[in-house]
């Protein structure tokens, strides 16, 4: 067996993302899962791990279904630990299961697979001259993301929908608010699921990429 390692911001095992990796994985492939928010409860969480104003605020889930909001300058150094540890295991190739900008991780010996560095010149390729939407979970993103589409000539218009708030409604409406607008539409978080690409897709008629999804293509050539 072949091991990948993916880390979580959040909380693992995730289990609402894990069947999505494992459908597009080769079967040889052992998924090894780790948390940045692994062992700590929820006021912990909040008591350490709450943005400041001005720094990028990031969200994910915990293994009791609840979502959670952070600050990604407190975050980091937990996640490069997480890192560091699963090198430590003697894991060789690790995802990062979060489309986040992380500047600065590093590992010893492994290589890290980064969402960010791999899907915006992915999505280019596939959009071509053609318009982009994007569906982050938190307003506040909106404008955080969009350098790192910008660094590839893309200027795509946000709309926001929570992987982490079940409710039909809310992909409707940024489905809807996209639909008019744009010619193709990104889930732009590693919660979204298949049900969230299918909601989408029906209400706005275009057609949709599933982060994960892409992810778990990309690397079962990689691995």
């Amino acid at each position: 067996m072949t091991k990948l390692g993916v880390i979580t911001i959040g909380q693992a095992p995730r289990k609402d993302v894990t069947p999505i990796l494992e459908e597009h994985l080769p079967s040889r492939v052992d998924i090894v899962q780790a948390g940045v928010l692994d062992g700590m409860t929820r006021e912990e969480i909040d008591a350490k791990l709450k943005p400041e104003e001005g720094d990028h605020t990031l969200t994910s889930r915990l293994t009791t279904g609840q979502s959670v909001v952070m600050g990604r300058s407190k975050m980091q150094p937990l996640l490069q630990q997480k890192i560091y540890a699963m090198e430590e295991q003697g894991i060789r190739q690790i995802l990062l299961l979060c489309t986040g900008v992380f500047p600065g991780l590093a590992t010893q010996s492994s290589y890290l697979i980064e969402p960010d560095h791999i899907i915006p010149p992915a999505v280019k390729a596939m959009v071509g001259p053609r318009r982009l939407g994007v569906i982050v979970p938190l307003e506040e993103q909106k404008d955080s993301m969009n350098s790192k589409f910008e660094l590839h000539g893309l200027h795509p218009v946000f709309a926001v929908a929570s992987p982490y708030i079940v409710e039909e409604g809310n992909f409707e409406a940024a489905a809807r608010a996209l639909k008019d607008q744009t010619d193709l539409i990104l889930l732009d978080c590693m919660g979204y699921t298949e049900e969230a690409r299918r909601i989408v897709a029906e209400a706005s008629g275009l057609p949709v990429i599933l982060s994960n999804a892409i992810m778990a293509k990309i690397v079962s050539e990689m691995i």
